[in-house]
């Protein structure tokens, strides 16, 4: 699932959010409403197996036109 590209950005965080997609939708499974399955995300990042704090980068350049 690793992605080589080197233009693609944030390959760590998104690779974490596909696990954690993968772990909610495992522990859930189908049908239900988009809602639950973001609350659920959101409980799997913030209570996590291990308490740990991690940056959080945004990036705000825009391409000149």
């Amino acid at each position: 699932m690793h992605a080589d590209n080197p233009d693609f950005k944030y390959t760590e965080l998104t690779e974490e959010f596909i696990r954690i997609f993968y772990r909610v939708y495992n522990k859930l499974g189908y049908g239900f409403l988009e809602k639950v399955y973001e609350n659920a995300m959101m409980i799997e990042l913030n209570f996590g197996t291990k308490p740990e704090v991690k940056r959080k980068a945004v990036d705000f350049l825009r391409k000149s036109a």
